[in-house]
């Protein structure tokens, strides 16, 4: 069921998506070769703690932890392993989700460790670049085809990278997972028709080389996460976003600046 929310919902989820700002903002100083995986997971979940709030993956079918920490070629759902050192010419998301006294606010940002390649750039420019082609498109009375439309052209058309199809955004709040499916591909014109008030997550997943994935297990099996077929590293970022009838307005902003048309 798709719940259209009200501005004071909207409120509390803005100020939940301050709190996972927050996080993102700070991993950015956090993040840099020679720190684990498992550093990335101590800093999310002691900030968000520390801030009033509930890390909302921990606990989600058995997932145990505060992140997600999907390094180079791993596309989604890693989990943030001791043992993982990053190094220079790594890139890195971390995808999570902050409940604040019951509101709900998902992002994933993809980081830089120290110097890396053009390629890798360029991967990481083209898919924030692609959240917003899709972010621009979540206005009222398009369809949700428009947004996935608008993201597959400019990845598969204009920078000849891999758009991943088998994962995809979603309706949040008041769980974690709402509908509708927000896919980051599909035709112009087609799907539901987006109103006021709808909240959802945006979340393209770009890969350098092919779009396709599979899925792998954890040394011990008890968690499934993705990689990319090829080895290619993999980048995803996401907003968490409402939208009005001013437009589409961001609810998990890092950069007010970057941010302004749509805050």
């Amino acid at each position: 069921m798709i719940t259209i929310k009200s501005q004071r919902e909207i409120d509390q989820m803005k100020a939940s998506g301050a709190i996972l700002a927050g996080v993102l903002n700070g991993l950015a100083d956090v993040i840099k070769p020679g720190i684990s995986a498992w550093e990335i997971e101590q800093f999310a979940d002691r900030y968000i703690t520390e801030h009033g709030a509930k890390a909302e993956e921990k606990g989600f079918e058995g997932y145990k932890y505060a992140t997600c920490v999907n390094v180079n070629d791993e596309v989604a759902h890693a989990t943030p392993r001791r043992d993982l050192i990053l190094k220079t010419g790594d890139v890195v998301a971390v995808d999570l989700v902050v409940n604040l006294d019951g509101f709900l606010s998902d992002a994933c940002r993809t980081y830089a460790v120290g110097e890396v390649s053009a390629e890798k750039q360029r991967l990481l420019d083209v898919t924030r670049t692609a959240l917003y082609k899709g972010i621009e498109q979540a206005v009222v009375g398009n369809r949700l085809g428009d947004i996935g439309a608008a993201i597959q052209h400019y990845v598969e058309d204009e920078a000849n990278m891999g758009d991943v199809r088998e994962l995809i955004g979603h309706g949040i709040q008041p769980t974690m997972h709402e509908q509708p499916d927000v896919p980051a591909y599909g035709q112009a014109g087609r799907g539901l028709r987006l109103k006021e008030g709808m909240t959802i997550t945006i979340e393209p997943m770009v890969n350098l080389g092919s779009r396709e994935i599979r899925s792998v297990e954890t040394a011990d099996h008890s968690w499934e996460y993705y990689v990319t077929y090829d080895g290619s590293p993999s980048a995803q970022f996401e907003h968490t976003i409402v939208i009005t009838k001013d437009g589409p307005k961001i609810l998990t902003s890092q950069d007010a600046s970057f941010d302004q048309a749509y805050l």
